[in-house]
């Protein structure tokens, strides 16, 4: 069905295009028409695909996995990387990126699950602190590149908290939802 969305979506633009090349004064309103219902139809048919995707239980576990995984490493890491006191400069930007971008990037990846397995109001609590958490990091990454250590660790300081509370609201809204009532 998605295929045949983005057929509809791409006949239709392409339909839409000719029927107005034909005339440079007359447009074929008809032809414009239909060609506009058929990509709007297509839309329609791969959103709604995309979304019933996105809504499957397999994917949703999988990400539930991913989200608690990712987090964890990204905390462990990011503790890693603080308790080191000689990692400054290039050493401080070589480790975060290649400790935590990898399972910052699978956070993000996975992060719309959220909504679906918690709720809108906790996704936008973890993701407060786990975007604030990522804004640091990138802070870190940039007053090391320019020098200023001190700024970097102070800043590290605060990811870490960042993240540590973004790990601490998931594995609470994880274990929410496995002693939530089952309905029948």
């Amino acid at each position: 069905m998605k295929n045949l969305g983005y057929f509809l979506l791409a006949a239709g633009f392409l339909a839409g295009a000719f029927a107005t090349s034909l005339d440079v004064q007359n447009v074929n309103w008809v032809m414009f028409g239909a060609a506009a219902a058929a990509a709007i139809i297509g839309l329609i048919v791969f959103k709604r695909q995309v979304s019933a995707h996105a809504r499957s239980d397999e994917v949703l576990e999988n990400n539930r996995g991913e989200l608690r995984e990712s987090i964890d490493n990204i905390v462990r890491d990011l503790g890693e990387i603080t308790s080191d006191s000689s990692a400054t400069g290039a050493a401080l930007r070589a480790a975060i990126d290649m400790k935590l971008r990898t399972d910052l990037r699978r956070f993000a990846d996975a992060r719309e699950s959220m909504v679906h397995l918690f709720g809108l109001q906790t996704y936008a609590d973890i993701m407060s602190s786990f975007a604030a958490g990522e804004r640091y990091v990138n802070r870190v990454w940039s007053a090391s590149a320019d020098g200023y250590d001190g700024e970097a660790a102070t800043y590290l300081e605060k990811a870490a908290e960042q993240f540590a509370d973004a790990k601490a609201q998931l594995h609470e809204a994880v274990q929410g939802s496995q002693q939530a009532p089952v309905a029948g």
